[in-house]
């Protein structure tokens, strides 16, 4: 019962960490869209990549007992072509100056692994051991990984937006978070149950921020669409009369209607 248990929590462990590697998609397409990079950051990517490369390794009969943690190969498998598809499309349309922050951040960082993988493999001679190496390495880099949204969330309260912090990557850790520490406290492994320790109360943190902040960004808009459209309207007008208003009038009418329609709003809180 306890074995199966176990397997159930895995398998939707498997689809809430998927999902989470999938949700960064709608960014990256954001990005193809515009052909910029904007204001995001590759860096959590980059450490997502480390982080998918080490516990694919770590639950590989060369550092495991055999298969025992063959859920973590399955989704950190999946994980490191989500992250790397990430970091290369990041790589193609980020600016020269990005291009080179981006290479010197990725190239240790796989050759970091790669030191890694070699150690364990010949230096150490028994399961035990290697797991200590890789599941200690893979337990700081996991940690750094669920971190990173510190960034983003820092920028979130500066100014007030969730624009740079999709809400279903913010979803996704949360789940998956809370799913693997309860995966790694029923194997009673610390190298699969820590980062998520780290992970929870961060991924909650991230939707106490969209709480807090989406519906500040949502009021905002509608107003500052009524104004652009009413300034377009009066420039039209302003054009058919042979330039009949000035842009100060203008300008004014604007900051009415934007006064008018705060008003309101104020007025049914």
């Amino acid at each position: 019962m306890a074995e199966h248990f176990r397997m159930v929590v895995a398998v939707i462990g498997n689809v809430a960490s998927v999902s989470l590697y999938a949700a960064p998609t709608v960014t990256f397409k954001r990005v193809i869209r515009k052909k910029s990079t904007e204001e995001f950051s590759c860096i959590p990517y980059i450490i997502g990549l480390l982080n998918c490369l080490l516990f694919t390794w770590y639950g590989l009969p060369v550092v495991s007992n055999k298969w025992e943690n063959f859920p973590l190969v399955t989704v950190n498998g999946v994980g490191i072509v989500f992250e790397l598809s990430y970091v290369l499309i990041y790589f193609w349309y980020s600016s020269a100056k990005q291009k080179v922050k981006v290479a010197t951040t990725a190239i240790p960082v796989i050759l970091v692994f790669c030191a890694i993988a070699l150690v364990s493999a010949f230096n150490f001679p028994d399961h035990r051991h290697r797991k200590l190496l890789v599941g200690s390495v893979g337990l700081g880099v996991a940690v750094a990984m669920y971190a990173s949204p510190l960034v983003a969330m820092k920028k979130v309260i500066q100014t007030k937006s969730v624009e740079f912090m999709p809400l279903p990557l913010s979803l996704c850790s949360f789940l998956a978070s809370v799913l693997w520490l309860t995966y790694g406290l029923l194997i009673q492994d610390i190298f699969v149950a820590g980062p998520s320790l780290v992970g929870t109360p961060l991924s909650i943190l991230q939707l106490v921020l969209h709480c807090k902040y989406w519906k500040r960004r949502e009021m905002k808009e509608p107003i500052n669409n009524k104004v652009e459209l009413h300034k377009e309207n009066m420039e039209k007008l302003d054009l058919e009369k042979g330039g009949l208003f000035e842009t100060k009038d203008i300008e004014e009418k604007n900051v009415t209607i934007l006064n008018n329609d705060i008003n309101s709003k104020n007025m049914t809180m």
